[in-house]
């Protein structure tokens, strides 16, 4: 044969064994955003661009927000939150100084909105447990869909500029064990996995972000989603405002990660662990990082992250009242 057969090249496999069929429809949020492989690396991004003199951070974060200001050798300085949230300290800029502020469980948009006016573009808002909010115009802002998502990894960014650097696309089936684990068997048995997973992120460098990754992204009901996790944070709040020490403005909720529960009772987030309630512990290096203030130390100790998210229904938040009030 002869003419359209002529000088055959063939790369794409045919045949063999089956992928996972998921169809991509190409529905997700943040479509015109930045795809990278972490929100940490999304913050990488920024730094790397923009080659800031400072970055004034809270003291109460994950430090895995630190290490990329170690990896680009940038002076940073801690600030601190009062119970609202919301920046306590007078802050001296110089021109090429930023600003790291964390929309913190979603419910400080509003603040966002006032220090965006205030600080212009040398803010950079960290919407890690704030998926659903939208970014603020010419404000660089970061995203984590796996707080929100069965996903391993990813991140995104909305930001004007760009590194001069080629990226490669990143790749997830070496870490996912613990998204399939969970399915087959338990949480508990595969926790490890997870563990592992969480760690390998902290290694990567700026990717984009993996074909894996994007395409359960493509497949995801966002407003479902959102809609379940505002009704399960306000059936907990309902029942239990009176008994949280934080002051919640149900007003700015938005498809909420957590609810946060601060408790006078230590030994509340074990108990519920106990009872296959598994609550997470925001951040215990915090604890050892200078002049942390007293609200800053009790977040640590003391708040309890209710799970609300779209995998649970009003019965499931009435197991997590029932046990809450069965500890006490």
């Amino acid at each position: 044969m002869s003419g359209v057969f002529d000088n055959y090249n063939h790369s794409k496999e045919i045949g063999g064994y089956f992928e996972l069929e998921i169809k991509k429809n190409g529905d997700f949020l943040h479509s015109n955003a930045l795809k990278l492989n972490s929100a940490r690396n999304c913050f990488k991004y920024i730094l790397v661009s923009k080659k800031p003199t400072k970055i004034y951070i809270p003291a109460y974060i994950c430090n895995s927000m630190l290490q990329p200001l170690k990896d680009c050798d940038i002076e940073y300085q801690f600030y601190n939150i009062d119970e609202k949230f919301e920046i306590t300290n007078d802050l001296s800029f110089e021109k090429n100084d930023f600003l790291l502020y964390v929309n913190y469980f979603g419910l400080k948009s509003d603040f966002c909105k006032f220090i965006a006016d205030k600080y212009g573009t040398n803010l950079i808002i960290d919407n890690s447990q704030a998926f659903f909010e939208k970014p603020i115009k010419n404000i660089d802002t970061i995203y984590s869909p796996r707080k929100f998502f069965g996903v391993s990894d990813g991140g995104y960014l909305y930001t004007d500029s760009t590194i001069n650097q080629k990226l490669d696309v990143d790749f997830s089936y070496d870490h996912i064990s613990h998204l399939i684990g969970r399915i087959e068997k338990s949480a508990s048995k595969f926790y490890n996995d997870f563990r592992i997973s969480e760690e390998c992120l902290s290694n990567r460098p700026i990717r984009f972000m993996s074909k894996f990754t994007s395409l359960i992204l493509e497949n995801i009901d966002y407003e479902k989603a959102k809609l379940k996790r505002e009704r399960n944070f306000l059936f907990l709040h309902n029942y239990l405002k009176v008994s949280n020490l934080l002051d919640i403005n149900i007003h700015s909720i938005n498809g909420p990660m957590v609810y946060p529960y601060l408790t006078k009772n230590k030994n509340l987030r074990d108990e519920l662990i106990k009872m296959k309630i598994y609550v997470a512990k925001y951040w215990e290096e915090v604890e050892q990082r200078p002049n942390v203030d007293l609200f800053e130390k009790d977040l640590v100790d003391k708040l309890v992250p209710l799970p609300i998210d779209q995998r649970y229904n009003l019965d499931d938040m009435y197991s997590i009242i029932r046990a809450i009030k069965h500890v006490k």
